[in-house]
Order: structure tokens, then sequence, then C-alpha cells
């Protein structure tokens, strides 16, 4: 079995570190936004009714999920016209994802 490599820094981090780690962790902890961040992986730029169309969430439920991941940073969001475009501002949450998604599914992915 090979040995794991540390993934947190050596030393202490500020309890204020902890929190955000906690709190950006607990959002990314939802599968519905999940499957809104798998989607502006692979698009880069997507409007709120295309993630609407794409995942059969309610619009209302779409937008609060992308609410939540811009309040922390994870998103961000610009208008063209009446939309509202968003993407992923922070690519460092995708290798968290990434390493996870393929930790918990080993072959389980869903074929087109």
């Amino acid at each position: 079995m090979k040995k794991a490599t540390p993934c947190i820094r050596r030393g202490k981090l500020k309890v204020e570190s902890l929190e955000r780690a906690a709190e950006t962790l607990k959002l990314l902890a939802h599968p519905q936004r999940l499957r809104l961040i798998e989607i502006l992986e692979r698009d880069k730029e997507v409007p709120v009714h295309t993630l609407v169309a794409e995942t059969g969430f309610p619009q209302a439920v779409v937008s609060q999920h992308l609410n939540q991941l811009r309040r922390v940073g994870l998103l961000s969001a610009k208008r063209r016209g009446k939309e509202m475009l968003y993407t992923i501002c922070d690519p460092r949450a995708l290798s968290i994802l990434n390493c996870i998604c393929t930790h918990c599914s080993e072959g389980d992915f869903e074929h087109e």
C-alpha cells in the first residue's frame, strides 16, 4: 500500500482558516451543488437557465445554491443582458472535488 502524502501543511492553522475550510467543505458536501460544479467545470461559463435545464432542479433551488457558492468565493457571476453567467473562480476547489470524487466513485460514472 502506498504511503499517503500529507495534505495539510505542517504547523497550526489559525482558527479562522479552519472555520472557512469547514464552511467550504459543508457547502461542497451537497449532491445538487456538486452537480452544478460538475457542469460549470465542463462548460466553463454557464447561464442559470442552462443549469436549470441540465439538472432539472427548480430555478429557485439553482439560484440559492449558486449564491451560496458565490458567498464563499468558489464562483463568480457576471451579467450579460438579462442573463447571469456563472464560472468557477477558485480552481483549488476543483482539485479538492476531483480527489474526493475519484476516491468515492472508482469507475462509477454515468455514460451519456
